[in-house]
């Protein structure tokens, strides 16, 4: 179940990474924070580069570097979660996200992703 998820999560990554860089690139452009004192494209850009690396090395990773990808991609989880907020701060529609009430909770995923690449990148606990 833990390699089917990292799988999982690994695709997931690697196509939200390829839609930044192409064809949602302007929804993607609603999540950046406006306090963030970074052009929006290039944080959209660096992120879905960053989302097809992790990807990918969700995917390919193994040994010991799995883990380190996992906890790596859990804090990437972590650094994008503002954009999350200031979507629904702001209000901004994107993604199909068009009421406050989606917009929360879409809040109440990350954290699900979080728990996802942690618990996928680590094998089974020894002696328990």
């Amino acid at each position: 179940m833990r390699s089917f998820l990292r799988v999982l999560l690994g695709l997931f990554l690697v196509l939200a990474g390829v839609s930044h860089l192409t064809f949602a690139r302007q929804d993607f452009r609603a999540q950046v924070p406006e306090s963030l004192p970074l052009d929006t494209d290039a944080v959209v850009l660096g992120s879905g580069v960053a989302e097809v690396g992790l990807g990918s090395a969700l995917l390919f990773a193994r040994g010991s570097g799995r883990r380190r990808v996992g906890t790596i991609a859990a804090w990437f989880f972590v650094a994008v979660f503002p954009g999350n907020v200031a979507q629904w701060l702001n209000r901004r529609s994107a993604f199909g996200l068009d009421t406050d009430a989606k917009r929360i909770g879409r809040l109440f995923g990350q954290p699900l992703l979080i728990a996802a690449a942690l618990w996928s990148t680590r094998g089974p606990r020894s002696g328990a």
